[in-house]
């Protein structure tokens, strides 16, 4: 699982001072209890110094330490129901001032044994790219619970052999399916239709879905795309104050890269060159890609070349879109 460094970066910093805030406010509520309730404080010490005196009794005990040790850890167990029966007494939980960690797996460290990522540092990486991803989609609207299919017509189109309603309801099942399963073995999509027809908004909905598993998720519109290749190769000014050679790595590497508008960019030989390798180097290193395109597939091997027409159908699974614009629709209701 690809994940972008920048992004992590920024999650660890939230995850950190998440913590600190969570330590804060422990240290807070102790000085508050120690504060109204001195006998919780001296209980406090005496647990805190359990360690010193097990140490001790064991040096000092004559043969076997067992019958001190279990002396003391009795002693400690009258201590904590006292503590407990105090703080409850007074109008607190029983665990008001403990500082159990908030992740039992690594012990809110964000780091398994192993070096991996823990699952809750992983959400906090979820939740940076979703805030990245919002600024071009709405990823607060769009999700696969509120689509509608309330704009799309029951009655069939001639020469497609189903409605637009029939055609939607199969293309929103496939795009569902391939959400909640991405993964390794998961293919990529082309999403191709005229304008108003839903594909940036199934676009948001698989951008969020994935990205809530912890996979590392690009979405961007061919032209910013293809300005970053530019400003890479030839070191043009880049308007979008980025560095293009950071923006590349993270659209031939991300888990998913969704390329939203394809084919209303200005059309060069360079622009040809940069979508092959697009396509062709994800196709290569296995990682997934969704184009979306008001154009007919046939256009786009007119457009890019046949070689990038051929892994296309060769490779992705091809979903056509059709109806009323939806736009056109909700102005005119």
């Amino acid at each position: 699982m690809a994940q972008d460094a920048k992004i992590m970066a920024a999650a660890h910093r939230r995850f950190q001072a998440d913590r600190e805030a969570r330590q804060a406010e422990l240290e807070r509520r102790i000085e508050e209890i120690h504060r109204r309730l001195p006998r919780v404080e001296a209980i406090d010490r005496e647990l805190g110094s359990t360690a010193a005196r097990l140490v001790l009794a064991a040096f000092e005990a004559e043969g076997d330490p067992g019958p001190v040790i279990q002396e003391l850890e009795k002693t400690n167990l009258a201590l904590q129901r006292e503590r407990a029966e105090l703080l409850v007494g007074a109008g607190y939980p029983y665990d008001y001032i403990d500082g159990a960690p908030q992740c039992a797996r690594c012990q809110d460290s964000g780091y398994l044994p192993s070096g991996a990522p823990c699952q809750c540092l992983t959400a906090y990486y979820a939740r940076e790219q979703n805030r990245r991803l919002s600024k071009l989609l709405d990823l607060g609207g769009q999700s696969f619970d509120t689509f509608s299919f309330d704009w799309y017509s029951s009655v069939a189109w001639d020469g497609y052999g189903r409605s637009p309603l029939e055609n939607m309801e199969m293309i929103r099942e496939i795009c569902g399916n391939y959400a909640h399963t991405f993964g390794p073995r998961s293919g990529s999509l082309l999403f191709t239709g005229a304008p108003g027809l839903g594909k940036t908004f199934l676009s948001a909905c698989i951008a969020r879905e994935v990205s809530d598993h912890g996979f590392s998720v690009v979405y961007d519109t061919a032209a910013h795309i293809f300005q970053q290749f530019e400003s890479g190769k030839f070191g043009r000014e880049n308007p979008y104050e980025e560095d293009p050679d950071r923006e590349i790595n993270r659209y031939l590497n991300c888990d998913l890269l969704i390329m939203d508008d394809v084919g209303t960019e200005m059309l060069t030989s360079f622009v040809q060159s940069a979508f092959y390798r697009i396509i062709n180097d994800r196709l290569i290193s296995r990682k997934k890609t969704v184009l979306s395109t008001n154009l007919p597939v046939e256009e786009l091997g007119q457009r890019y070349g046949e070689a990038v027409l051929s892994r296309i159908r060769g490779e992705y699974q091809i979903l056509r879109f059709f109806g009323e614009d939806i736009r056109l629709l909700k102005r005119d209701r």
